[in-house]
């Protein structure tokens, strides 16, 4: 799927906002077409290194980018409060913890299979860095853990609402659902298991199949059901992933210095050194969220232990866009 000329010239000649818009569009465009259960893994690793040209714009001629990327991406956090805001009489939240954009064909195919109204798909920005406690303050709750049991509070952004916070079966998440008009669900899938199947050998070949089984599964969509039925749906996420198994090595000082920065993660807290390279291999972000350093774009690096395969928090597409699916059965 190639840019178009218009489209390269909105990335060199554009507003911050126009090339974002781009970009977004047309990884979006990639990700969201169908996909079939025989050629997933191989489309999904064909689709993954198509968004890598565009990451690799990002962290080349177009690294100036991820300063602007806050002010010009709405963030998925702002994108549901507005949402809530809206004149919905009963509605819900379900965020699957770490979904990213590779997924959002099978959300889109089983929707429309099992005969839901599809209201909208697009993408928005994780927080920066993309990680689920930095999202759970952004909506007011202390942390994900918070949601359990309908302990949500009355301090978070999307009031008033009966809260959830699981990692369990999707036929026993179904009877945690209340009566309650309006709900919100935090599942913990699939970032438990992307954690779980991250070290040296594993990575998104397992991820994938468990994607496919679980998000085609009858369990899953009864779960979606019960959570649309009466009530307008979002399916969103916190942030998305990297396939860091597929990133190619970064040598010599470039990975001694990426290793002495960020040991086996894409991100550190507080300023730091961003390093003596042009074009940069991290970035500085100043935000709500205090100071980071962030890995910039598709690279990995020797650590103790072995560098996961899959992981989140640094500067690349697949890690700071999620889904923003909109559902009514």
């Amino acid at each position: 799927m190639a840019l178009t000329a218009s489209a390269l010239h909105s990335l060199t000649q554009g507003s911050d906002a126009d090339a974002w818009c781009v970009i977004i569009d047309h990884a979006v465009g990639i990700a969201s077409k169908p996909l079939a259960t025989g050629n997933a893994l191989s489309e999904v690793v064909k689709r993954d290194r198509e968004i890598g040209e565009l990451d690799l714009f990002l962290s080349s001629s177009g690294w100036d980018l991820w300063q602007a990327f806050d002010g010009s991406v709405e963030r998925t956090s702002d994108r549901l409060v507005r949402w809530w805001g809206e004149t919905f009489s009963a509605k819900a939240v379900l965020i699957l913890d770490g979904l990213s954009l590779r997924e959002m064909p099978w959300l889109l195919q089983g929707a429309k299979e099992r005969g839901f109204t599809l209201h909208g798909a697009s993408a928005n920005a994780s927080e920066l860095p993309g990680e689920t406690d930095e999202f759970a303050r952004a909506l007011g709750f202390a942390s994900r853990s918070k949601l359990q049991n309908n302990g949500g509070g009355l301090a978070h952004k999307l009031q008033a609402a009966s809260t959830e916070s699981a990692d369990l079966p999707w036929k026993d998440c179904e009877a945690l659902i209340s009566s309650t008009p309006n709900q919100i669900f935090w599942h913990h899938w699939p970032d438990a298991k992307l954690h779980d199947g991250s070290g040296a050998g594993q990575g998104l070949e397992p991820l994938t199949k468990d994607v496919v089984e679980q998000l085609t599964s009858d369990d899953f969509w009864a779960f979606v059901e019960r959570l649309a039925t009466g009530r307008r749906l979002v399916i969103t996420s916190d942030h998305g992933y990297a396939a860091t198994g597929y990133f190619p090595d970064a040598d010599g000082e470039v990975g001694q210095f990426l290793k002495q920065t960020f040991s086996s993660r894409r991100s550190k807290q507080g300023a730091g050194d961003s390093g003596p390279f042009v074009p940069p291999v991290a970035l500085q972000i100043n935000n709500s969220h205090g100071a980071h350093l962030l890995a910039l774009g598709r690279r990995k690096w020797r650590s103790q232990g072995g560098y996961p395969t899959l992981t989140h928090g640094g500067l690349s597409l697949l890690e700071v866009l999620s889904p923003f699916v909109e559902l009514t059965k």
